[in-house]
């Protein structure tokens, strides 16, 4: 395969909107000695590559002519001098920080965020450090693997990977059917544990049950589900929250939670503004509580939870809702906007 010299991708000139985005050519050169060359196949999105359009992703602040969106999938078409472990023809995924390689995390590792810190991968072609790359479980279709780099390793992450790691038994509240909570679901219920789903949607609860959700909470006709939650486990509570709206239900999900349980915070689909203030402090001393915040995952993660999934074909195989092309990006971001969808949306190069 000739190597390509340019690549179409799509960038915001400005923030304030995805539909600012424009598309346009730019050169591609060969990869450095430690990089690789990939042709992406498939995109995801997340909540983030909202906010970060919109110009109102805490933190950050992007780089000019900001390429967006952090999850791909692709194939390597070369590879640098100096590296061994890819060669040409493999399926990869980046990593969201392509630095973050352990649980370690620093300011700089930070800065290698794709698609807010750095350019992402709305492109056809880009090069990675060969070590943010982790090789794709085979069973998995491009559509299917672009999900894993943010929804699915923030799900493991906050099962996996905190206070007390999921295992059998465990009754495990989560919050909503989108991408990362779907991913969610499905680890906990391959775990052998019990999921218990709250939705504003009726159908989306039904296909929650469908995946295996044991019980299902509609918070719009229950709005004081944190106590329909300790109905169903006998007054004690659950023994995690996957806290993700954030503020707007903190206090509920801090009253669904057992004594000495986790809440692990990964979101903020509530937003930002207009929000009650939540006394946190004496719930967690009086409760025990272990609250924790995080951000995505790293590379040996990602490389554990690829195991997860490949021991679990069934269970976990990625929900993917609609699969949009390459030309109609912006109305992939509107249809997500939306919250219509379960699961995830893609957009296919």
């Amino acid at each position: 395969m000739t190597l390509p010299k340019t690549t179409r991708q799509y960038s915001y000139p400005e923030l304030g909107s995805y539909n600012n985005l424009v598309i346009h050519e730019v050169p591609v050169g060969p990869p450095k000695a430690n990089e690789v060359l990939v042709k992406t196949y498939a995109v995801s999105l997340q909540f983030c590559d909202l906010l970060i359009a919109a110009g109102l992703y805490p933190g950050h602040s992007p780089p000019r002519n900001l390429v967006p969106l952090s999850d791909m999938a692709g194939e390597v078409i070369a590879v640098g001098e100096d590296v061994k472990q890819w060669k040409k023809g493999d399926r990869v995924c980046a990593n969201y920080m392509l630095d973050k390689l352990h649980n370690e995390e620093t300011t700089a590792i930070g800065a290698t965020a794709l698609g807010g810190a750095i350019n992402g991968v709305l492109t056809e072609f880009r090069t990675f450090p060969a070590h943010s790359l982790v090789e794709v479980p085979p069973h998995l279709s491009y559509e299917e693997a672009s999900t894993l780099p943010c929804a699915a390793l923030t799900a493991y992450n906050a099962l996996l990977s905190g206070f007390e790691p999921l295992k059998a038994g465990d009754t495990i509240l989560v919050q909503g059917t989108g991408g990362v909570a779907i991913f969610v679901l499905q680890f906990v219920v391959a775990s052998g544990a019990t999921a218990i789903v709250i939705s504003s949607s009726d159908e989306k609860l039904k296909i929650a049950t469908k995946l295996g959700a044991k019980h299902v909470i509609n918070y719009n006709t229950t709005p004081s589900w944190d106590q329909e939650v300790l109905k169903l486990t006998n007054g004690l509570g659950v023994d995690h929250v996957i806290e993700i709206a954030g503020n707007s239900t903190l206090a509920r999900s801090i009253s669904s939670v057992r004594i000495s349980g986790s809440i692990s915070i990964l979101g903020l689909l509530g937003g930002l503004d207009n929000v009650p203030a939540v006394d946190i402090v004496y719930p967690c001393v009086s409760k025990g509580l272990n609250i924790r915040g995080f951000h995505v995952g790293s590379v040996a993660q990602f490389k554990n939870m690829n195991k997860l999934i490949s021991a679990n074909p069934d269970t976990t195989r990625p929900v993917i809702d609609k699969v949009f092309p390459f030309e109609e990006t912006k109305e992939a971001f509107s249809y997500f906007q939306s919250q219509a969808h379960v699961g995830k949306v893609v957009i296919k190069l």
